[in-house]
């Protein structure tokens, strides 16, 4: 019987995840061209947004919902890096991934961030950064997934949800004339437990396969 129930308790945690029927993915017919040429990129944070019912958005103080916010779109730049790097490490990813780290300390050195960056163009942000593309995009959510934010927000709160539902827009446009070289946007939902890694994981799934860099 124990065994029985810490399957199913597995099986629940890797199913955390579930893709929705909202999926949307683009493909400039130059990507694959133009990716030959890349060598690496950047990941820039997300631009987040976690929607709050007003009567939780009471309890919240002057910028703390802005600081999970922000906790919550570090967590998915490193989830995405990490995601990137097993590629690189399996021999499966064709280009360099900038580390976060560096590519917040360039931006911030030119005194970029999350309340001007979109102010810079995509050209701008890459030549800043030094790379061939930069991947961007938008995440709302309504419980976030980060262990910060998601921590932080249970103990302001007491939310605690047992569902996440989230909606990702993602972006990778090219250094030297900031075109839009791929977007994907999809709808995912999941369970209490889940995490940044896990959300990317279901989200480059399937759109890897049709990500010029990947082999």
């Amino acid at each position: 019987m124990k065994k029985i129930t810490q399957f199913l308790f597995l099986v629940t945690f890797l199913s955390g995840f579930i893709a929705q029927s909202q999926t949307h993915l683009y493909e400039n017919p130059k990507f694959d061209e133009l990716a030959k040429d890349h060598k690496n990129i950047a990941i820039l944070p997300f631009k987040t947004k976690i929607e709050l019912r007003p009567k939780q958005m009471e309890k919240l103080e002057p910028g703390q919902l802005e600081e999970m916010q922000l906790s919550e779109a570090e967590s998915l730049q490193d989830a995405m890096y990490s995601w990137f790097l097993k590629r690189k490490k399996r021999g499966t990813l064709a280009i360099d991934v900038q580390q976060p780290s560096r590519t917040k300390a360039l931006l911030l050195k030119q005194n970029i961030n999350a309340e001007n960056i979109e102010t810079y163009t995509p050209e701008e942000l890459a030549q800043i950064l030094e790379v061939d593309a930069i991947i961007s995009g938008t995440y709302d959510t309504n419980k976030p997934m980060s262990e910060g934010a998601s921590i932080a927000l249970g103990l302001l709160i007491g939310f605690w949800g047992s569902t996440n539902s989230a909606i990702v827009n993602m972006n990778i446009n090219n250094a030297a004339d900031g075109e839009l070289l791929w977007n994907y946007n999809k709808k995912v939902s999941g369970s209490f437990g889940s995490n940044s890694d896990d959300l990317i994981n279901v989200l480059m799934r399937k759109a890897s396969r049709r990500l010029a860099y990947t082999k």
